[in-house]
């Protein structure tokens, strides 16, 4: 199998990665055949994915432009994953100059890119850390660097969580990260769920078997369970909604039914 030349000597490019599958849905170019190979054989199941994944960005993007809005010049975003166009850096940095963002993610190939696309930003960093040991993340020398935990910050945590099984405390490690941030913080996030799949759950099922053949198991939450994860925060209107439904930027009417898979909210700190 040919190495590309960005891929790090480091990583087995013969093993699947979520966060190439994620690349690969949103028509990015850093992922590999395999990559490729488990994501079609998930849309055999659930065709509609690329159009989730494109849903998550989308929210995303209206996410960091709120929490610019509300004054908030620091982001943390755990489980960034490949940076592609329109990432959080570009957009927190066009909508406020000098906002600092800190990526963390613990897929080398991510965390290669990111160190490649942030190469001479001095407000942005990436930190090759995990979710679940949210202690690395905020000790980081990237996080001390760049952020200061006495202000505001938003916390992004777009399609990571379901990706944290409950036996890894997902919900332990939300509120050690929310222990960590100042009042008037923001928590953005988006998780899977079977509700809104527009296909019956044994076919969605299909797909979430292929996650788990790569050993990357893709846990389905109901909508209360996703709610949990912001127990301390006061919810930011509209709520925890279809992530389309959160302050659409234009009517959503012409969206496709895909879309509408999962939930997305965000919550502030008292």
């Amino acid at each position: 199998m040919e190495r590309p030349a960005w891929a790090p000597r480091s990583i087995d490019i013969s093993v699947p990665s979520v966060s190439r599958m994620y690349d690969y849905y949103l028509g990015g170019s850093h992922n590999f055949e395999v990559d490729r190979e488990a994501a079609r054989k998930a849309m055999e199941f659930m065709p509609g994915l690329p159009k989730i994944m494109q849903a998550n960005r989308a929210f995303m993007r209206r996410a960091v432009h709120f929490a610019a809005g509300e004054g908030i010049t620091q982001f943390l975003d755990i489980g960034s994953g490949i940076p592609t166009f329109g990432n959080v850096h570009e957009v927190a940095q066009e909508a406020s100059p000098g906002a600092r963002v800190v990526y963390v993610d613990h897929d080398p190939v991510a965390v290669a890119h990111s160190r490649a696309v942030l190469d001479g930003n001095e407000d942005a960093d990436i930190v090759p850390a995990d979710l679940r040991k949210p202690g690395d993340v905020l000790n980081s020398p990237q996080v001390q660097r760049l952020i200061d935990l006495n202000r505001p910050v938003a916390l992004m945590l777009v399609a990571i969580l379901h990706f944290v099984e409950d036996a890894d405390d997902p919900y332990g490690a939300v509120a050690e990260l929310r222990d960590a941030l100042a009042p008037g913080s923001l928590l953005a996030l988006t998780h899977a769920s079977y509700e809104g799949i527009p296909l019956p759950p044994e076919r969605a099922d299909g797909a979430v078997d292929v996650y788990k053949d790569i050993r990357n198991p893709l846990v389905m939450r109901s909508r209360e369970e996703i709610a949990q994860f912001f127990e301390g925060y006061d919810m930011v209107e509209p709520g925890l909604v279809p992530m389309p439904h959160w302050r659409p930027d234009t009517a959503a009417e012409g969206e496709d039914p895909y879309a509408f898979s999962g939930f997305a909210g965000v919550g502030r700190t008292a």
